[in-house]
């Protein structure tokens, strides 16, 4: 954090100099001129970036696309920091996938997640690829996406259903859902791929920096309590020993290899949260709900997950673009 800091009272020099460079000297009666942003920034992803719940802020598109952007959301937060240095383009998406970036035009959700919650605006007109935001010109490219593409939403619901009734005892989820998980990931590794090649193609200049997904459940699983609607509720936690080291841990080393294959960045989340979890008691993200029964998270990071994530994220975009 303290090296953030420094670097950030590092860039209002810079961005002084920048603008002061943008900026021609002014004439007798003419209009101020405007300094452009030194860097163009295109943030894409999933609702982890996008923010989504209400514990990450508010959501400000007006009128409502569905994709639930809010404004403590990392991309925003660190829009914010940077100030004049960078031109943000946020086009992160909840429930995106990877071929929603690449190249299919997704159909939002919003918040309508039944039978947790409806959203009164569903449904929502589809968005175009998230890619398509990219272009020549753009410097820098930030993506976290992989979750939804693994079907961790898919998995942890079933977790839920298969739970119920077990007190808490043996691992009905992983007995029946682990024989197709690494299937899974190997096709999440194909896609991911192929979505940075994409990214590439299209802005060939631009340095990408990828996200990796925040440590959700503990390394002691005995913190979390069964049944409680505001962690994991009837998730048993042998299971959720399983969805840590074989899902989620291997989910994070998909990206990172993918990311050094094809020269980004990779921001490691997992370990700056790893005493964040869900079930502790300084959490940055969010259980089932955020307050039960009216208030959904359904396993999100809140605005203090998203503070962190901008520090880390924004280090790696300094680096990236080799600023201070």
């Amino acid at each position: 954090m303290i090296r953030i800091r420094k670097r950030l009272t590092l860039l209002g020099s810079t961005a002084a100099l920048v603008a002061g460079a943008l900026v021609p000297t002014q004439l007798a009666g003419a209009a101020p001129a405007t300094a452009a942003a030194a860097y163009e920034w295109v943030a894409l992803g999933d609702s982890y970036t996008a923010g989504v719940i209400q514990a990450a802020g508010e959501t400000f598109e007006v009128p409502r696309d569905g994709c639930e952007r809010t404004d403590q959301s990392y991309p925003q937060v660190i829009d914010r920091d940077l100030g004049p240095l960078i031109e943000l383009t946020n086009v992160s998406c909840g429930a995106a996938t990877i071929d929603d970036i690449t190249f299919n035009a997704q159909e939002p959700i919003g918040r309508h997640l039944p039978p947790f919650s409806e959203d009164p605006d569903y449904p929502f007109p589809p968005v175009p690829p998230q890619s398509e935001a990219v272009s020549p010109g753009t410097d820098v490219i930030t993506v976290g996406v992989g979750g939804n593409s693994l079907g961790f939403g898919d998995i942890l619901f079933t977790c839920l259903q298969l739970g119920s009734g077990t007190g808490g005892v043996g691992t009905p989820c992983r007995d029946d859902l682990a024989d197709n998980v690494p299937e899974r990931l190997t096709q999440v590794s194909q896609k991911y791929d192929e979505m940075l090649a994409t990214l590439q193609e299209r802005a060939p200049h631009a340095r990408i920096v990828t996200v990796g997904y925040p440590t959700i459940v503990p390394d002691d699983t005995s913190k979390c309590r069964y049944n409680d609607w505001e962690q994991f509720a009837s998730i048993t936690p042998g299971d959720l020993d399983w969805l840590r080291d074989d899902v989620l841990e291997p989910l994070n080393k998909v990206v990172e290899k993918s990311a050094g294959d094809h020269d980004a960045s990779f921001v490691n989340l997992y370990d700056s949260s790893r005493n964040h979890s869900v079930c502790d008691a300084g959490r940055w993200v969010e259980g089932i709900f955020t307050r039960f029964p009216d208030q959904t998270a359904f396993v999100h990071p809140n605005a203090k997950g998203h503070r962190n994530a901008a520090d880390h994220v924004t280090s790696a975009l300094l680096n990236a673009l080799n600023v201070g």
